[in-house]
């Protein structure tokens, strides 16, 4: 059997009444942090520029964006992917690098609302997305982060099953579909060299090209049947190495979404290791003045220092980038997502504070990656003497893990809705399995605030 084919018969077999109560609890959480980004990143720019382009497509009114906007399932979908990745704020799968709500349940929630389906039929979808994303990402991670975004690529994968799995394709179409979604794959990390909205457009496209592949195959629409592992596949083409076992171990008998991580801080997650530190340090910091800080030494995992050693950030967007400007800011005592702002972005004591910061591989940490994303912070102050912190895992990893309150109080905070409105949000995505989707939209968009186009 081809790779497709072995993860095609594991989507097919994956049913709501066998899975652990825990495991959907778990989900439901997922879903909840993806409405916190989706909900808070509507209004951003690159968004806005989105939801134009899907209007001047146009298409079926099939589902709803975020925006309020009734579009067709595809432009949902990228709208959605879009809208709940660009505050930086979207769940982190560590061995596989992907933050896989903002692609899969972009798609998956769309097919769910236009075809009526069940809480409990999006449930099984997304847990078949995060175990088939994360099972790639993992496969071909590290050599593959260098040049490609993860999320983008292996992502596609991840919604590509989700909407196979709502759609009840055969396990031959799931297999097709898999072709389609492979030779789609694609998302490169170039953006980050000045600050482009590519990496909105990576997770919104990778909806798309899921959604795409499945309805293909529904159609008889033929793919690769083993894009995964063929000489010239998606492994041989796009990873220097890849480890294969990766992809089959255990399938099936463990729930890889239940590995997902959490952010708090409204940044790379490569630096949040480092931040969770440096607030520690921050009281110490405010009680002796950055003057009396002499300088301060960061250690980190080679990866972390690739995607985030940015010395003079000059966009808001290029500071959640930076290591030198996230440990900055939280030894000023900030991290959220309000924090990130014009006036930060050139505050002088942040400045100061990056000019007594150098960044570099610390070989220990470096050679847990990617297991551990740790980090490690010593500062040496002016008389002579230092302290020394170091972090294995960041806030919101399962070895450091948000309560359900947690989880509850980041919506609450990154959400502008009226209390009412935001209590029902909660109440709906937490009772999940037992409504229908159409009704979370409902709840989510009332009547009056929706557009058609």
């Amino acid at each position: 059997m081809t790779l497709s084919e072995q993860l095609a018969q594991y989507i097919a077999d994956v049913r709501f009444d066998d899975i652990p109560q825990d495991v959907v609890q778990f989900t439901k959480l997922c879903i909840v942090d993806y409405y916190s980004s989706l909900l808070k990143g509507q209004e951003a720019e690159p968004v806005r520029m989105m939801e134009q382009v899907a209007q001047l497509i146009g298409g079926e009114q099939q589902a709803t964006a975020v925006t309020g906007l009734k579009t067709s399932i595809t432009n949902a979908a990228f709208i959605n992917g879009g809208a709940s990745h660009v505050i930086e704020l979207d769940d982190i799968h560590k061995a596989s690098i992907v933050h896989a709500a903002t692609v899969i349940m972009p798609a998956a929630i769309a097919i769910a609302e236009w075809k009526n389906l069940s809480g409990k039929q999006l449930i099984e979808a997304i847990i078949v997305g995060y175990e088939v994303a994360f099972r790639v990402g993992e496969t071909v991670t590290p050599s593959h982060y260098y040049y490609f975004h993860n999320t983008a690529t292996c992502g596609t994968f991840g919604a590509a099953a989700a909407v196979a799995k709502l759609l009840d394709l055969s396990k031959e179409q799931i297999v097709q579909a898999f072709g389609s979604a492979g030779t789609q794959a694609a998302g490169l990390w170039e953006f980050i060299e000045d600050g482009a909205m590519s990496k909105q457009l990576h997770p919104g496209k990778a909806a798309m090209n899921g959604i795409l592949s499945a309805l293909l195959a529904q159609q008889g629409f033929t793919g690769a049947t083993a894009i995964l592992e063929g000489r010239r596949g998606f492994f041989e083409a796009m990873s220097d190495e890849y480890d294969v076992t990766r992809m089959t171990e255990k399938l099936g008998q463990q729930y890889k979404i239940t590995e997902n991580a959490f952010k708090v801080h409204a940044s790379c997650r490569h630096t949040h290791a480092a931040m969770d530190l440096a607030l520690e340090l921050h009281k110490k910091v405010e009680k002796s003045g950055i003057d009396f800080i002499k300088s301060v030494e960061v250690g980190a995992y080679q990866v972390a220092l690739d995607i985030t050693d940015a010395k003079n950030p000059q966009t808001i967007y290029a500071a959640k980038f930076s290591m030198q400007f996230c440990v900055a800011l939280a030894l000023s005592g900030e991290g959220g997502f309000d924090a990130f702002n014009a006036d930060t972005l050139q505050d002088p004591t942040i400045r100061k504070l990056m000019e007594k910061l150098t960044v570099s591989v610390d070989e220990n940490i470096n050679s847990q990656y990617p297991q551990e994303w740790g980090a490690k912070i010593q500062i040496h102050w002016q008389d002579g003497s230092s302290d020394v912190v170091q972090s294995r895992f960041p806030k919101g990893d399962p070895e450091n893990a948000l309560t359900d309150q947690d989880f509850i109080n980041k919506f609450n905070s990154l959400v502008p809705l009226e209390e009412a409105h935001k209590e029902k949000i909660i109440h709906d995505l937490l009772h999940l399995e037992t409504i229908q989707v159409q009704q979370l939209i409902r709840t989510l968009h009332p009547v009056e605030h929706i557009s058609i186009v």
